[in-house]
């Protein structure tokens, strides 16, 4: 009986350890239900062609388009000129691509002049253009946002050509330790696309996507940009622009002679032809949820340790920033620990420990920012007591370290422990027989009651 006990356990511990690795392995490979972000988890990509096709055998026609001109200057934030940056970026992509066979390269234009997106689109299909790449800088109304990110149509199949391409550039930006704020579409009133040259194109079957590079307004990414004076820098501008050309290289399989590079064949991201890309759909909700809780108050050093944590199921959470006038003003955004827009994963929650100023008593508020820049504020966390101006008086006090064998006397002499320990001893005991003898010499004789 105890024998057959122990090999039905045996068995049955078998089966539940290789259903355990098989659900491990099958769940590394297999992609989550509708291509949904899954907070703290990575999902995985595997290769695909390009969902592209183009004429075999004839050259790939390119368009590069630099943004804005003439009077319409971009971004001019912290000096910058954003038509003038543009196309050195876009000169620079250009010579790059000329360098790749089997492959005709076009700018929209490339003097400083006035040009409507719709002028730009038109130009791109007189010369049968494959992919339009409308090259831009960025920057936000609060000065606030960084990060690199693609735009493309929300029409399908563009949809999908642009996710594609939009990866590999992306891929190679987060390799050089750039914030990823994701592959996006955005919407019009009308349902189609919200940004002109997109629209434009589409509406002449042309892919078209908006590389925006970074923001130039923020010090995290103006170092992307800029030199040591804090001016645009030709050789960073030059560098964005092979960069662009690498990636339409890559998407496109070409390959260069002159560089000794061959992408035939490269395998892309999997992508989608007859719906968005799941990834991409613009999220109009904000997160979820966003807690905070504090794990402690340190009120000697003037700071206090946070947990943070958020929900959102229809996007990536990218910032968290912070409050601690109970959301009256807040400071800069910081990176969401784990963020990965492309892969589409955060932290689930972390610890942060933040400084505190003297004097106050914090009403703290936490917000989590989604892909989207749609926020949730936490709930009002109020300290108990003020922090104090100064360290409590027992934390100022000098630590002196004592020699346990001897004692430290103010004239420098040092005196044995032991011999102390001893002398008090002996003292004591001395003292207790000097009582005793005067007691026994002070004492008085008993009288006997017949004496009476």
């Amino acid at each position: 009986m105890w024998n057959r006990l122990v090999r039905f356990m045996t068995w049955s511990g078998g089966v539940a350890l290789g259903t355990a690795l098989l659900w491990c392995v099958l769940g590394g490979f297999l992609p989550f239900p509708g291509g949904q972000s899954v907070s703290g988890a990575t999902l995985r990509v595997q290769a695909a062609p390009r969902l592209q096709e183009t004429a075999q055998g004839e050259k790939v026609v390119i368009v590069i388009d630099p943004g804005h001109g003439g009077e319409n200057f971009g971004t001019v934030e912290n000096g910058h000129l954003e038509k003038a940056m543009t196309m050195t970026t876009a000169l620079a992509m250009y010579e790059e691509l000329l360098l790749y066979d089997n492959v005709e390269v076009y700018l929209t234009h490339q003097e400083d002049e006035d040009m409507s997106l719709k002028a730009r689109a038109e130009f791109a299909a007189q010369v049968n253009a494959d992919f339009l790449f409308s090259v831009h800088y960025n920057a936000s109304a609060n000065h606030e946002l960084f990060g690199t990110e693609v735009w493309v149509s929300v029409l399908p199949p563009y949809n999908g050509y642009g996710y594609q391409f939009g990866y590999e550039f992306l891929r190679d930006r987060r390799e050089e330790g750039m914030f990823i704020r994701g592959i996006k579409a955005r919407p019009g009133d009308s349902g189609n696309d919200y940004y002109g040259i997109i629209r434009h194109s589409a509406a002449l079957n042309i892919p078209a996507v908006i590389i925006e590079h970074c923001h130039v307004d923020e010090a995290r990414d103006a170092v992307y940009c800029d030199d040591e004076q804090g001016q645009a820098s030709q050789e960073k501008l030059q560098a964005f622009g092979k960069a662009d050309a690498t990636a339409v290289a890559r998407y496109f399989g070409l390959k260069s002679s002159a560089l000794g590079v061959d992408y035939s064949g490269y395998e892309l991201v999997p992508s989608e032809t007859d719906q968005c890309v799941p990834a991409t759909v613009r999220d109009e909700t904000e997160p979820e949820e966003c807690r905070v809780e504090v794990l402690e108050s340190d009120y000697e050093n003037a700071q206090i340790t946070l947990k943070v944590s958020a929900v959102d199921r229809e996007s990536t959470l990218l910032y968290y920033s912070y409050s601690f006038d109970g959301g009256v003003t807040f400071g800069r955004r910081e990176p969401w620990p784990g963020s990965d827009a492309l892969a589409g994963k955060w932290d689930e929650s972390f610890q942060v420990t933040l400084p505190v100023a003297r004097g106050t008593a914090p009403r703290i508020v936490v917000r989590a920012h989604n892909m989207y820049d749609l926020y949730r504020e936490s709930s009002l966390w109020e300290s108990p007591q003020i922090f104090p101006t100064q360290p409590p008086a027992w934390a100022r006090m000098d630590i002196v370290a004592v020699d346990t064998r001897t004692l430290t006397v103010p004239e420098e002499n040092e005196v044995d422990l032991f011999m102390l320990i001893k002398f008090c001893v002996n003292s004591a005991l001395g003292l207790c027989m000097l009582l005793a003898l005067l007691h026994c010499l002070t004492r008085r004789p008993r009288r006997n009651p017949q004496d009476k």
